[in-house]
C-alpha cells in the first residue's frame, strides 16, 4: 500500500475502538488516529456527528470511503490485509464460519450484554435478536470446546473482537465463571499487541483526563 492508503482511524481511548486500534495494530496497517474525546462529549459534536450520526465509534476512512459499525470494520480490514492471514479468503471452508462469528456478535451478544447491564428482560422469544444472553454465551462457548480458536488453531479478527469484548465485559463482572472463556479471554488479550494499544491507550486517556 502507498501513503495515500493510510487508513483514518476515528478512536475514543478505552472504548469499542480499541479493538479495531488493536486489529489495524495486528494487520501492520497504516494508519492515523483521529482521537476523540467522549468524555468532553466530542463525539457528539457536529464534526463527528458528519462522520457517523450515531455518534459511535470506531469509524474508519480509508480512500476516500468512510466506514462504520464496528464488524463492517473488521471485515473490512482483515480482507484489506491478506497477508496477515486474519480472515479467510471468500471462498475458503473457513469463510462461512467466519461471518457467522463476526455477525452472531453484533446481532446477538451485543445487544443481550447491553439488556444484562440495563437490567432489562429481553423482549419474547418470537421477537427478541438474540433469545436469551445465557442461550448466547453457551452456543459461543460449545463453539471452543475442542480448539483455541474460533476457527481452529489459529487466530483470526473474529477472535479479536470476541476476546477483548468479553474481556472488557468480565472487568464489569458482567460473564459467568468458565475456564474457557477465562482461556480464550487470556490468548487474545495477552498478545504483545494487545499489551503495546493498552499501553497507548492508557496514555491518551491520561492526557485527555488532564485536559477536562
Amino acid at each position: 500500500m502507498t501513503g495515500d492508503d493510510t487508513i483514518t482511524l476515528f478512536h475514543a481511548p478505552q472504548s469499542r475502538s480499541t479493538g479495531a486500534l488493536i486489529l489495524l495494530e495486528e494487520l501492520g496497517a497504516p494508519y492515523d488516529l483521529h482521537v476523540l474525546n467522549m468524555k468532553a462529549g466530542e463525539q457528539r459534536q457536529p464534526a463527528y456527528l458528519a462522520i457517523n450520526p450515531l455518534g459511535k465509534v470506531p469509524a474508519i476512512r480509508h480512500r476516500g470511503v468512510l466506514v462504520t459499525e464496528q464488524v463492517a470494520i473488521f471485515i473490512y480490514l482483515a480482507d484489506l490485509f491478506p497477508e496477515a492471514r486474519l480472515a479467510p479468503p471468500i471462498g475458503g471452508a473457513l469463510r462461512g464460519a467466519y461471518l457467522r462469528w463476526l455477525v452472531f456478535y453484533a446481532a446477538c451478544y451485543e445487544p443481550g450484554l447491553v439488556d444484562k447491564a440495563m437490567k432489562r428482560d429481553p423482549a419474547p422469544l418470537a421477537m427478541s435478536p438474540y433469545g436469551s444472553f445465557d442461550a448466547v454465551l453457551d452456543t459461543f462457548l460449545a463453539e471452543l470446546q475442542t480448539k483455541p480458536y474460533l476457527l481452529g488453531d489459529a487466530i483470526s479478527a473474529a477472535d479479536i473482537l470476541w476476546g477483548h469484548a468479553l474481556h472488557w465485559a468480565s472487568l464489569f463482572k458482567m460473564l459467568p465463571n468458565s475456564e474457557i472463556m477465562t482461556g480464550y479471554v487470556a490468548r487474545v488479550t495477552q498478545r504483545p499487541v494487545a499489551a503495546r494499544v493498552a499501553a497507548m491507550d492508557a496514555e491518551l486517556a491520561a492526557k485527555q483526563a488532564a485536559a477536562l
